[in-house]
């Protein structure tokens, strides 16, 4: 869905983004502001097959979809992906970067089988030991046809590191969604790295799962992620559960295509995991894996928030994909059980933001006898984002409630992507774009103040 919920304690309160995948908390006070940009609201169609971005690369057995993300905690690796379709070819990827001699990585081949869809030859390389900020060049397809991409390194983990992150959820394969991907590259402060929040291709939309879908959307965001890293999220349209046809697997078609470095951060599956880049952990969770108490994710968060060193890392964010606080008539209520779950240590250990839902308030007074259900301001709380605006299928999510909770400060029925730009160990900048303007508008915008080095108030912040 696209729509920006800024979520807050009171009106004009921090600014949150809400877009896209959204869940109503049913809190019925005077809330912030909802924008008075309307956009048409047609169906979103997806691009037909032919379309150019889906265009297969030329020569016998190319590398295609080619992705990259992180492939250590501390951002001295990454996981080189791609497809080829005639033969194996080889998993070897040749690297380099200016003032170095070329190094060779070999990796692994997986296949899979979908109702009556069978793959390419997946390939996964895991380039180790780099410098950090470095920029490399590799080249894949040896032996048959060459490619050509690139990559920076982030800089060292510290404190005071600036870096900057794009954020981009609910993409898809739609006309809207090359929109969001073009105005998110030509965007003059787009990220080092994006942080993805979940619902990658929107196959499972399509009759049996269509996995051919999952083709076409590597292939179409080959153009950013073949170059910077982007890291994922697991979102409700990655489950591909169909018992109907014969797949009762969860996740197969991502987990083949999509890995992670989840076992450097000691999780035992690659949908929750954390890393550390520049002077930011992310934690990554599952909102559609087991997560009650004695679960294997419970029990790793449980003892992951207390290895993070803030003097290390101040700024500490979570991606996940269903949000905990919005204000829109969408997945209500999806992520509630799990905001019960966790809520209480994201207060405990100061998270500094939620990737899904926005604001500085929590709930975890709330238990199901007491009726205390009214979210209360707190400055040790996160603030949560919901940015669920990428361009999928599915259209805008317009259905909003009213009146507006008094815990979201700013909502907006728009497609669009966003970025963080972190200053330093107390600062950071997030804003988001609206596709329909320019390249570098902001359509709304705030200064985050970090939990832990600067906890102030900052409910009047927004832009």
């Amino acid at each position: 869905m696209g729509v920006l919920d800024l979520a807050s304690s009171r009106a004009a309160a921090a600014t949150v983004v809400v877009l896209g995948l959204v869940l109503s908390f049913g809190v019925v006070c005077n809330g912030g502001k909802t924008s008075s940009f309307v956009r048409k609201v047609e169906k979103t169609m997806d691009m037909p097959l032919d379309s150019d971005v889906f265009k297969v690369p030329p020569g016998y057995n190319a590398p295609q979809q080619v992705h990259i993300t992180q492939g250590d905690q501390l951002g001295k690796a990454v996981i080189v992906s791609w497809v080829t379709v005639d033969e194996p070819g080889s998993s070897s990827v040749l690297y380099w970067s200016a003032n170095s001699k070329k190094k060779k990585a070999e990796g692994k081949i997986t296949t899979y089988k979908f109702y009556n869809y069978t793959s390419g030859y997946i390939h996964h390389t895991t380039v180790r030991n780099l410098m950090f900020n470095t920029k490399y060049y590799y080249v894949i397809g040896i032996g048959h046809t060459e490619r050509q991409f690139w990559f920076i390194t982030p800089p060292e983990v510290g404190p005071d590191t600036s870096y900057t992150f794009g954020l981009i959820g609910d993409l898809g394969q739609s006309y809207d969604s090359n929109k969001t991907l073009t105005h998110y590259e030509l965007n003059p402060q787009k990220g080092q790295a994006v942080l993805f929040v979940g619902d990658l291709s929107y196959a499972d939309n399509y009759p049996n799962h269509d996995n051919v879908r999952w083709d076409t959307w590597g292939r179409f965001v080959e153009r950013s992620v073949a170059y910077q890293p982007w890291i994922w999220t697991a979102g409700n349209h990655e489950i591909d559960f169909a018992p109907e046809i014969g797949e009762t697997k969860p996740f197969k078609p991502y987990s083949h295509r999509y890995h992670v470095p989840y076992k450097a951060s000691g999780s035992t599956s690659p949908f929750w995991y954390s890393i550390k880049r520049a002077s930011a952990y992310i934690i990554v969770l599952s909102s559609y894996s087991a997560y009650g108490k004695y679960t294997p994710q419970y029990k790793w968060l449980e003892e992951e928030l207390p290895k993070v060193n803030r003097s290390e890392t101040p700024w500490l964010i979570v991606l996940m994909h269903s949000p905990w606080y919005n204000s829109y008539n969408y997945h209500y209520m999806e992520g509630e059980t799990m905001r019960v779950m966790y809520e209480p240590w994201f207060v405990k250990y100061k998270v500094d933001v939620v990737f899904a839902g926005q604001e500085r308030v929590s709930n975890v007074a709330y238990n199901i006898v007491n009726g205390i259900c009214k979210p209360v301001k707190d400055q040790y709380a996160p603030v949560y984002i919901t940015i669920g605006d990428g361009g999928n299928l599915e259209g805008l999510a317009t259905n909003m409630t009213e009146p507006q909770p008094d815990y979201s400060a700013y909502r907006e029925a728009s497609f669009g992507h966003a970025t963080l730009d972190i200053k330093n160990r107390t600062h950071a900048y997030y804003s988001w774009h609206r596709n329909q303007d320019g390249y570098a508008v902001k359509a709304d915008s705030m200064w985050f103040f970090n939990r832990f080095y600067h906890p102030v108030d900052d409910s009047t912040t927004a832009e």
